[in-house]
């Protein structure tokens, strides 16, 4: 039997049951899940880098969204209060939609 050790998403123990296969999961501490959820977000991030079609690149992006909206609730917050945070940011610093890549800055 394969042992996997991370989070996965809510109705993946029922999918895996549907298959007539056996599992063993339990329900993380809140220390344990904020750990597993920043794992959880960097593998998404390396998979998305790792995407060979727009598909795939988009696929990963939306996996990478739900733990945005899973980590704004352990941090205290709403995915509302990150998109204002965001588009705040925005508005003062811009985005990224001009593609500028920074080379240097003189040093007085």
């Amino acid at each position: 039997m394969p042992i996997y050790n991370k989070l996965v998403r809510d109705r993946i123990p029922e999918v895996i049951e549907k298959t007539g296969k056996e599992l063993s999961s339990r329900i993380l501490e809140e220390e344990e899940y904020e750990v597993e959820l920043k794992k959880k977000l960097g593998e998404e991030l390396t998979e998305y880098n790792e995407a060979k079609t727009n598909e795939e690149a988009v696929e990963e992006l939306a996996d990478i969204l739900e733990l945005l909206h899973a980590a704004t609730k352990i941090h205290g917050s709403s995915f509302e209060e990150l998109d204002k945070i965001r588009k705040a940011k925005a508005e003062k610093r811009g985005g990224f939609d001009k593609r500028i890549f920074l080379i240097e800055v003189e040093d007085d």
